[in-house]
C-alpha cells in the first residue's frame, strides 16, 4: 500500500527543517566509520590497557585475529525489577559471542533510577534529568573507543531514552537494545487504581494499600501497565533496533534466553549498520506512529524529541499532532483498557500493531537491524525444540477487545492531542479519558505544589467542578517531576460526578488514568509561560476536542495580568538537598519541553 499523504507530507517537513542538522550529523559519523578499527588506530600503551583484564584468547582475538569487539552498555541494577535480570546478561553475552568468534566488554554502567520508588518525593525531581546523565554516562562508556558495536541493557523510563541518545552521539557504531521483558501478571492494574482511591478517600488503610500495591508489583521484570517502560519497547520495535519481536516475552522463559543470544548474532550480523544512518527521519516517525497507535506515554512528546536531535532531526509537537489525526488507535492496555502488557502481547502485541501500520501507509517500511526489515517485526517469535523461529500472526486479532485491525480501530485517531490557546502549548492523552469528558469548562483552584493540592483534596476544599492548576512544575522549576500522585484523588473528584481536570508545567506518568489533563504546559511559569498569569476563580476551557486550553478572561485584563512569582523559599527548596544540588547546572540550562528538555545544547 502506498503511504498515507499525511505521512509524506509530515516526512517531508521534517527533512526540510532538519537538513542543516542532520547532514552535519551523517558528515560526523562517515567520518567516524572511515577510521581504521580501534585496536589498530590506538597507541600500544591504550591497546594495552583496554586489554588488560581480559582471557589471553580474547586478546589474540582483538589485537591479531582482529575479531569484532562489542560494547556493553549496562543500566542494570536490583533497585529495578524490570533491571533486576540483566544481573547475568554479561556473561551469557560474552560466551554467545565468543561462540560467534567475537569478544565483549562491559564498556560501562549508567545510573538507573525507579519512578516508582521516587513517586511524590524529592527524588523525582531528578528523574527527568536522569535521562540526560545517563546520556553522558553511555558517551563515558563508549569514550574508550576499541568497539565495533554496541550492545544496550536498559529499559525504564529515562533509561532507554537516555541510553539512546547516548548511542547516537556514537553514531558510527551498530547499536542494538536487548529487552529483559515484563514481570508475570498480577494484582489488575485497575484493581490496584480502586485501592488507591479508596486509601485516598480514607476509606482503607496504609496496611491494605501496601497489600495492594505489593499484589501488583511482585517479581522480576517491567512494571505490566503501558507506561514509559513499555512505551519504550515498542517504540524500540518500530524503531528496529530490537531483535524482532523480544519486547514483551518474559525475563525467566527459555525464549527470553533465545533471544537474547540472538542480540549477539544480529549485532555482528549488522555491523555495517550504524545506529545514527539508521535512525534517521523515517525510522524517527515510525516511532511516533507506534506510540500514537498504542497510546503510549506521554513523557515521549519530550524524550523522542530530544532522541531525534541526538541524530540532527528536529520535531516538534505539531507533527506529533498532524499524525495523531490519521494514526488510529489499535491497542488498549491499561491505562487505555484493562488488558496488562502480557495480554497485549497475547493478543499479538507489537508485531500486530506494526503490520497493521505498515499495510495501511502509516509506517514506512525502513531498514532496521534485522537483514529483512522492519517487516522481521511483524512476526511473533517462539522456539522450535531448542531453535529460534518466527511465526507470521494470525490476519484477524485474536483479542479483539485489546488489539484491532486498521479497518476496525478502537478510535480513528492517535491517543495523544495538542492543545492550544492563551495558557500555551499542551498535550494530553486523550485515549484513556471518556469522550464525554474530552471538554472540561470550571474554575480554576491555582497549586504551586502537589503537596498543596493533596492537603486541600483532604480538607474537602475541591468538592465541586474544578480544574486543578499546579504549575511551577517545570523543567527550569524543580526538573519536572512526574505528578503521578494526583491521579488517586482526582479521579476520586471525578468519580463523585464533579467535571474535573488538571493543567500542569509539570509531567503525569505514562500511567496517567481517566482524568482529563493538559500537561507540558509550555512556556512553564517559571519561564514567564501565561499559565503565570491565572487566578483562583479563572474559568478555564481544556477541550481536547478542538485542541485549546484557554483561560475565558477578557483579553484586554489578560493582557495586562501580572505574573506570579514562585515563593523563594519553595525556590530554595527545590534546589537544595537530596542531591538537588548537583542539577543546578541542568535547570539553568534546560531547553522547554516540547523542545525536548534537553540540558546539552
Amino acid at each position: 500500500m502506498s503511504l498515507h499523504p499525511v505521512l509524506e507530507r509530515v516526512l517531508q517537513r521534517v527533512v526540510e527543517r532538519s537538513a542543516p542538522t542532520r547532514g552535519a550529523y551523517l558528515a560526523q559519523v562517515r567520518r567516524l566509520r572511515q577510521r581504521p578499527r580501534g585496536s589498530d588506530r590506538l597507541g600500544c600503551a591504550n591497546v594495552a590497557h583496554a586489554v588488560a583484564a581480559l582471557p589471553p584468547s580474547d586478546k589474540l582475538r582483538i589485537v591479531a585475529e582482529r575479531a569484532p569487539h562489542l560494547a556493553v552498555v549496562t543500566a542494570y541494577n536490583d533497585m529495578l525489577s524490570a533491571h533486576q535480570p540483566y544481573e547475568g546478561y554479561p556473561a551469557q553475552i560474552r560466551a554467545a559471542a565468543a561462540r560467534l568468534g567475537a569478544t565483549v566488554q562491559v564498556a560501562g554502567g549508567v545510573p538507573a533510577m525507579c519512578d516508582g520508588v521516587t513517586q511524590g518525593t524529592p527524588g523525582m525531581e531528578l528523574s527527568l534529568f536522569s535521562r540526560d546523565t545517563i546520556a553522558m554516562g553511555t558517551a563515558i562508556a563508549l569514550s574508550h573507543d576499541v568497539f565495533d558495536g554496541a550492545l544496550m541493557l536498559g529499559i525504564c523510563d529515562k533509561i532507554v531514552p537516555g541510553l539512546l541518545i547516548g548511542a547516537l552521539h556514537f553514531g558510527h557504531l551498530p547499536t542494538l537494545f536487548v529487552p529483559a521483558g515484563p514481570m508475570a501478571s498480577g494484582l489488575s492494574n485497575s484493581d490496584k487504581a480502586k485501592v488507591r482511591e479508596l486509601y485516598a478517600q480514607g476509606k482503607v488503610g496504609r496496611a491494605e494499600l501496601l497489600e495492594a500495591e505489593n499484589a501488583a508489583y511482585h517479581g522480576a521484570g517491567t512494571c505490566t501497565f503501558y507506561g514509559t517502560a513499555n512505551s519504550n519497547q515498542m517504540l524500540l520495535e518500530a524503531m528496529g533496533l530490537h531483535v524482532p519481536g523480544s519486547a514483551f516475552v518474559h525475563p525467566h522463559s527459555g525464549l527470553r534466553q533465545a533471544l537474547t543470544d540472538e542480540a549477539v548474532r544480529l549485532l555482528l550480523a549488522g555491523l555495517d549498520k550504524p545506529i545514527g544512518a539508521l535512525v534517521d527521519e523515517r525510522c524517527i516517525l515510525n516511532a511516533m506512529a507506534a506510540l500514537l497507535a498504542t497510546g503510549g506515554s506521554t513523557n515521549h512528546l519530550i524524550h523522542w524529541v530530544a532522541v531525534a536531535r541526538a541524530a540532527g532531526i528536529l520535531i516538534d509537537w505539531s507533527d506529533f499532532s498532524e499524525l495523531s489525526a490519521v494514526v488510529p488507535l489499535l491497542a488498549r492496555v491499561y491505562p487505555n483498557g484493562s488488558a496488562d502488557v502480557n495480554q497485549f502481547q497475547a493478543a499479538g502485541g507489537p508485531g500486530f500493531v506494526m503490520r497493521e501500520l505498515l499495510d495501511a501507509g502509516l509506517m514506512f517500511d525502513a531498514p532496521a537491524m534485522a537483514a529483512e526489515g522492519l517487516r522481521a517485526h511483524t512476526r511473533e517469535p517462539g522456539l522450535d525444540g531448542s531453535n529460534l523461529v518466527w511465526r507470521e500472526l494470525p490476519a484477524q486479532p485474536p483479542e479483539p477487545s485489546v488489539v484491532r485491525g486498521v479497518a476496525e480501530p478502537f478510535s480513528a485517531s492517535g491517543g495523544l492531542k495538542l492543545l492550544e490557546g492563551n495558557l500555551g502549548r499542551a498535550v494530553i492523552k486523550v485515549s484513556a479519558v471518556p469522550e464525554e469528558r474530552h471538554v472540561i469548562e470550571a474554575p480554576a483552584r491555582i497549586f504551586a505544589s502537589q503537596e498543596a493540592m493533596l492537603a486541600a483534596f483532604k480538607a474537602g476544599e475541591l468538592e465541586r467542578d474544578v480544574v486543578v492548576v499546579v504549575r511551577f512544575q517545570g523543567p527550569r522549576a524543580n526538573g519536572m517531576p512526574e505528578l503521578h500522585k494526583l491521579t488517586p484523588p482526582l479521579a476520586v473528584l471525578q468519580g463523585k460526578g464533579f467535571k474535573v481536570a488538571l493543567v500542569t508545567d509539570g509531567r503525569m506518568s505514562g500511567a496517567s488514568g481517566k482524568v482529563p489533563a493538559a500537561i507540558h504546559v509550555s512556556p512553564e511559569a517559571l519561564a514567564g509561560g501565561p499559565l503565570a498569569k491565572l487566578s483562583d476563580g479563572d474559568l478555564v476551557r481544556l477541550d481536547a476536542v478542538a485542541g485549546t486550553l484557554q483561560a475565558l478572561v477578557p483579553e484586554v485584563e489578560w493582557a495586562t495580568r501580572e505574573l506570579a512569582q514562585l515563593d523563594p523559599a519553595a525556590a530554595e527548596d527545590n534546589a537544595h538537598g537530596l542531591g538537588r544540588e548537583l542539577f543546578g547546572g541542568m535547570r539553568r540550562n534546560v531547553t522547554a519541553a516540547e523542545q525536548g528538555a534537553i540540558t546539552w545544547i
